[in-house]
Formats: structure tokens, C-alpha cells, sequence
């Protein structure tokens, strides 16, 4: 428990960005995430060159994942995120489109949760490279609930190029 009887929960969250110098933008996004309310970063994997998924006429992806304690309920936590997103210039002009900034809540807890906006675990986490690879950096005995150890989901995703960067 933490201050004044608040339980805390361990979440994993996704990085992503590939416009207006997207390496910044990720590295700016953690230390943002570092000073929400109630949540501090306990690990923060290196920083990996991806090319893009779905919309593929863009510059490739600089991804990271981070690893927080939090009081923060999952739904105001991806509120919060989403907050983050919008002050670093993030616009949805489209599925898949270039952006200066996405974050997504991958993992809370041991929870399997559905509601508008928000599934818990991340549900296409298990088959990108780009999230699995920095998420078995800090968390390699990482299981993902309903689909099994995040090592054996990164078989699955041996042909994606992925690229450690710093």
C-alpha cells in the first residue's frame, strides 16, 4: 500500500512515436509519465527503430515501453496518458497515421479488462515485435494474461525487423 492506504498497481505502457523527432518525443513522454499523479516510472527499456504497421507510406517508429507503480485506477491512467499524447501535438487523423505521440496501456496488474476505450492486456500487444522486445528487456519472466509468457509470444514475431537504438 502506498501514502494514506492507496493500493498500488504495477502497469506496463507502450511508447510510440515517428514525426517531429520521434527519439525526443519518447524520451519527453517518459519523464512526463514519471510525474503524473500517483504514478512513478520503476524501469524504462531502451529505445527501438521499427518500421510501421497497417498505413506503411511513413518514417518508421521509435518504441519503448515503461514500467510504473500506480494508484491510478486503468481507466484514469489512460486518461492521463491520453493528456500526454495531446501535449506533445498528437492528432487522429486516421488509423495508423504518422504521429508525434502514442501511448497505450499494455498490461495492469494481472487484469483482463474491456470497457469503452480500454482492453487490458493491450489486445495486439502479443503480436508486435516492437512492443514485446522492450518489454522482455524489463520484464523477461513477464506473463501476459490469456496469452502466456511475452517470450513465447516474441516467437511468433521472429520476421518483424526490429532495431535497438540506445
Amino acid at each position: 500500500m502506498g501514502p494514506g492506504g492507496r493500493m498500488k498497481h504495477v502497469a506496463f505502457i507502450g511508447l510510440g512515436s515517428n514525426i517531429a523527432d520521434p527519439s525526443a518525443q519518447v524520451e519527453r513522454a517518459m519523464n512526463a509519465i514519471d510525474r503524473l499523479p500517483q504514478t512513478r516510472v520503476l524501469a524504462r527499456s531502451a529505445l527501438y527503430s521499427s518500421a510501421p504497421v497497417g498505413f506503411l507510406e511513413q518514417p518508421d517508429f521509435i518504441n519503448a515501453v515503461v514500467k510504473v507503480e500506480t494508484s491510478l485506477a486503468p481507466h484514469d491512467l489512460l486518461q492521463s496518458l491520453l493528456g500526454l499524447e495531446q501535449e506533445q501535438g498528437r492528432t487522429r487523423e486516421f488509423q495508423n497515421a504518422p504521429r508525434t505521440l502514442d501511448l497505450d496501456v499494455l498490461l495492469y496488474d494481472g487484469l483482463q479488462h474491456h470497457e469503452h476505450g480500454l482492453t487490458v492486456p493491450h489486445p495486439q500487444m502479443h503480436k508486435r515485435a516492437f512492443v514485446l522486445q522492450p518489454l522482455l528487456e524489463i520484464a523477461p519472466e513477464c506473463v501476459i494474461p490469456g496469452v502466456g509468457t511475452a517470450q513465447q509470444a516474441m516467437l511468433h514475431c521472429a520476421d518483424q525487423q526490429l532495431e535497438k537504438i540506445i
